[in-house]
């Protein structure tokens, strides 16, 4: 398996710390507001990463942080009149649903930075006693020229760093960041050494990170806008405090509008819950899977439309498949999809091969030759299956509200169907006849075929 190290700026081979194990950390969500689509792509991209590694034998731990204190937590939480830790347990119960919604697997843990304080605390102690950290009026900074290697993940030159702190004056460089931030009135805060105050942003992945896999783990994972400050600023800390930290660093691409990433700034917002009012769960996820994790995903009404459908013609591939041969289980993945995921989990090459077996599965079916259309209908559970998005997994069953009208419709239309056949062995044809107008009547379709009767939806749903 071959996967883009930020880092190295190239593919590389994967090779984990530990042989059968790999560790991973995913930078999750600031709780500050409703999740929207570019939000959760990242959780969909490494969902994939890790359901391809448990698929090949690894035993995964998957670790996704909650930073629930931050300055727009306490902003917005102010601004509604509202305590700030309900505010946070507000949002992410709504990450959390997300997630959800979409098939992500939960993590192996979920842990809040206010529940790492002391961990950040004794980081923060090792970097001031190795010379990379210095207190001053409560706040705590990390010396950046302490590291003369600081930049080498994002490639900005010392001389041009700027963290978007602002201005403050107990820095000794204006290019240091925030470890710590001293005490302000109406805000939340604990005891330090230097006094009261809460956590930097960058100081509580580092202490999550190495709190829950170790002072060097495999993956670091997160959206390509975490590259600068973000995790330059982790490696910064991990190194400074003599850690090896991350072996390799994933960044997915966001999702755009108009060319630019959405954000709450942009007021381009797509919030879950809105967008699942358009599409189901299953092919939004498929949709925010389809393109490579790297790259940008330019959102369109259009767009989102095409992957239903898409989306949708594998599902009514499986369904025919189900009537006409029996029950379908997951079976093998291709070779070729195998290779696309081991090759930087290239997505798109792999639903080419998806597409590919339901076309030739629906030739199977129409030629009548059923073990064919079975085998590829198996392969297809199987491919989607480590995609997040199998449309006969049970979560989409149990879950998804049009899937489970379909189930009914089936159940009440198969008993027709098969009073029309008792009709037809009867010889009595008015009652054939009759039954089959209602079923025309409420919009389904019966054809005769050399497979017995099979029924559609005027909306193309066939069985």
């Amino acid at each position: 398996m071959r996967l883009h190290d930020t880092m190295t700026g190239g593919v590389r081979d994967f090779v984990p710390i530990t042989p059968g194990h790999v560790s991973i950390y995913l930078c999750g969500a600031t709780v500050q507001g409703l999740p929207h689509i570019g939000h959760v792509r990242s959780g969909v991209a490494f969902d994939v990463l890790r359901r391809w590694l448990m698929a090949k034998g690894y035993d995964v731990a998957f670790i996704r942080n909650v930073t629930d204190i931050d300055d727009k937590i306490l902003t917005k939480a102010a601004d509604a009149d509202r305590p700030w830790w309900e505010w946070a347990a507000t949002y992410e119960r709504a990450f959390t649903a997300a997630y959800d919604a979409l098939g992500v697997l939960p993590p192996s843990a979920e842990p809040r930075a206010t529940g790492h304080i002391t961990q950040m605390v004794e980081l923060i102690e090792r970097l001031i006693d190795r010379g990379h950290a210095y207190a001053s009026g409560g706040d705590v900074y990390f010396d950046v020229l302490s590291q003369p290697e600081y930049g080498k993940l994002s490639g900005h030159r010392i001389d041009d760093v700027h963290q978007g702190e602002g201005v403050a004056s107990g820095k000794r460089d204006q290019r240091d960041f925030t470890l710590w931030k001293g005490a302000k009135p109406g805000e939340p805060s604990w005891p330090t050494p230097w006094g009261r105050g809460r956590p930097g942003w960058h100081t509580e992945c580092v202490a999550m990170c190495e709190a829950y896999l170790g002072a060097e783990f495999d993956i670091h994972a997160g959206g390509m806008d975490l590259v600068f400050p973000h995790h330059e600023n982790e490696i910064a800390q991990a190194e400074a405090a003599g850690d090896r930290f991350a072996r390799y660093w994933l960044h997915n691409g966001w999702v755009t509008m108009g060319g630019e990433k959405m954000s709450k700034s942009l007021g381009n917002v797509l919030a879950i819950p809105a967008v699942l009012q358009r599409v189901r769960a299953a092919e939004l996820r498929y949709y925010l899977g389809s393109a490579h994790y790297r790259s940008m995903l330019e959102f369109s009404e259009a767009a989102l439309a095409d992957a239903a459908r898409g989306y949708t013609g594998i599902e009514d591939f499986l369904h025919r498949v189900q009537h006409r041969v029996g029950a379908v289980a997951p079976g093998q993945w291709t070779p070729a999809f195998a290779a696309a995921l081991d090759d930087d989990l290239a997505v798109p090459a792999a639903l080419a091969e998806v597409h590919a077996a339901r076309a030739e599965g629906n030739r199977a079916l129409d030629a009548g030759d059923h073990d064919a259309a079975l085998a590829q209908a198996e392969s297809i559970r199987a491919m989607l299956g480590i995609l997040g998005a199998d449309p006969l997994d049970e979560r989409w069953q149990s879950k998804d509200e049009t899937s489970a009208a379909l189930r009914a419709v089936e159940v009440l239309v198969a008993a027709e169907i098969q009073r029309r056949e008792d009709a037809r062995a009867r010889k009595d044809w008015a009652e054939a006849d009759a039954i089959r107008d209602r079923l025309k009547e409420a919009g389904i379709e019966v054809t005769d075929t050399a497979d017995g009767p099979q029924w559609s939806l005027l909306d193309g749903y066939t069985k």
